[in-house]
């Protein structure tokens, strides 16, 4: 994390930004030359971990199981693997996830690779519902619905996913995220559906692949997005028969 945060080996003070901090090993901090008050500073000083009492020890492998168990990870499993109480696990998942909801600067395709986008619902089942929970449900295609329409894009260099929950399904409202996800001039593989239509007059590289016909024609596929969505999905009717209903815009 040094190398990452002073990649140049020239630790900076965060507070006025002089170099060449000095290290107190006693301590364990770096001291700055600089007359200010707070003159010493550790390494999480200035991060998003500054006033966490919990370790980076605890905070990086957190991080890691949560970002690569596709199916989530529970504050009960996250407690037994870090050797911490259920209540910590539990306030460091909603740390997480919270920072993972943070939009990036950086748009998806910027290094010229193939985009993935698919589109999905989330959710329960209406008729394994209790009818006065059904009443309150909204209308979807063949009646009510208590799915929630999310987008998904997958970026195959970079090895990116971002997902967002959508209002509808609609071309406008689809192709708008589109546009502020994704750089313009891009390779955007989807599969046939209408509401992807004119992404090619919009600036973008578009491949479409009909899975009536066929799921990969070279490099043309959804394959990886889509593996991910059906994760979320199973994720989700997990949470659903814990807690008998999905919280508005939560995806996993």
């Amino acid at each position: 994390m040094i190398a990452m945060r002073w990649p140049d080996g020239n630790v900076r003070c965060p507070r006025c930004g002089k170099d060449g901090a000095a290290w107190m090993p006693k301590a364990k901090v770096y001291f700055c030359s600089g007359k200010h008050p707070k003159q010493k500073f550790s390494l999480k000083v200035g991060t998003v971990l500054e006033d966490s009492p919990i370790g980076l020890d605890k905070w990086f492998p957190a991080m890691w199981l949560l970002s690569n168990c596709k199916n989530g990870v529970s504050s009960y499993e996250l407690a037994r693997d870090l050797g911490v109480t259920q209540k910590t696990a539990w306030f460091m998942l909603h740390r997480i996830h919270a920072a993972m909801k943070s939009k990036s600067i950086h748009k998806m395709g910027n290094t010229g690779g193939p985009v993935e986008v698919d589109e999905a619902f989330i959710g329960g089942t209406p008729k394994f519902m209790h009818a006065k929970r059904r009443m309150s449900l909204g209308t979807g295609i063949g009646g009510p619905t208590a799915k929630v329409p999310i987008l998904g894009v997958l970026d195959r260099d970079s090895r990116q996913v971002r997902t967002q929950v959508v209002p509808n399904v609609r071309r406008e409202t689809l192709q708008n995220a589109i546009l502020k996800e994704i750089q313009s001039g891009a390779t955007i593989s989807t599969d046939n559906a209408s509401t992807f239509d004119s992404l090619a007059a919009k600036a973008y590289i578009h491949d479409t692949v009909n899975h009536v016909v066929e799921y990969v024609r070279g490099q043309v596929h959804t394959l990886r997005e889509s593996k991910l969505l059906v994760a979320a999905q199973a994720d989700s009717e997990r949470h659903i028969c814990r807690s008998r209903a999905l919280p508005p815009g939560r995806v996993c």
